[in-house]
């Protein structure tokens, strides 16, 4: 049985991720692709607890923390989701993967980037996404976007600077992976984006 593709869609709140991972989504279902669509942190029980925990308290606290508790949700995720997919045959659709621990935790936060990548090593292996789309967008436009539709989780509340850090360090996980990873401008109209988009998976 042929492997599935493991796409991922990552950007800061704001970019638009949401509507073009139902707009990828039926794309794909439309062409016959046998397809989920997962999230993270969250796709099992343990992550979506470990989501809440993470998003709505209000506490501070070590970004390492922060690290170790994405990385439990994500072993978890793999194991039971992501990666029994694949070798279903399935197409994998996830809003956020390990380029958002980089991001925010090691980036935002200020982890050491290469303990986030022992982690990476730890829990995944070999495995990475096959596409990831990074909607990138200037912050004070996502931070905009946002709070016309809902009220900031505890990321979405913190400072200008710490999103401006977040943005650096997914251009620069861009930069290492530019194979991998593909760099959108959010802050065009979706057709062009939609447009885009197409030509991407096109060619997986």
């Amino acid at each position: 049985m042929t492997r599935g593709r493991f796409i991922t869609l990552e950007g800061m709140d704001g970019a638009g991720k949401t509507t073009h991972l139902d707009w990828l989504r039926a794309r794909l279902e439309a062409r016959g692709m046998p397809l989920i669509v997962t999230r993270e942190p969250g796709g099992t029980p343990l992550g979506e607890a470990l989501r809440q925990l993470l998003l709505d308290s209000h506490d501070t606290r070590n970004p390492e923390t922060e690290a170790l508790l994405m990385f439990a949700a994500r072993r978890e995720h793999l194991a039971q989701v992501i990666t029994p997919a694949l070798e279903a045959g399935q197409w994998v659709l996830c809003d956020r993967f390990t380029d958002a621990t980089y991001a925010y935790q090691a980036g935002g936060s200020g982890m050491d980037w290469h303990r986030v990548a022992e982690l990476e090593r730890w829990v995944q292996g070999p495995l990475q996404p096959d596409l990831t789309l990074y909607f990138d967008v200037d912050p004070e436009i996502g931070q905009a976007r946002t709070r016309q539709v809902r009220a900031p989780d505890r990321f979405e509340r913190e400072q200008q600077a710490f999103y401006e850090r977040v943005r650096a360090a997914y251009l620069r996980r861009a930069s290492e992976h530019p194979h991998r990873i593909k760099v959108i401008d959010a802050a065009r109209p979706i057709p062009e984006i939609q447009i885009t988009l197409e030509k991407i998976i096109l060619t997986i």
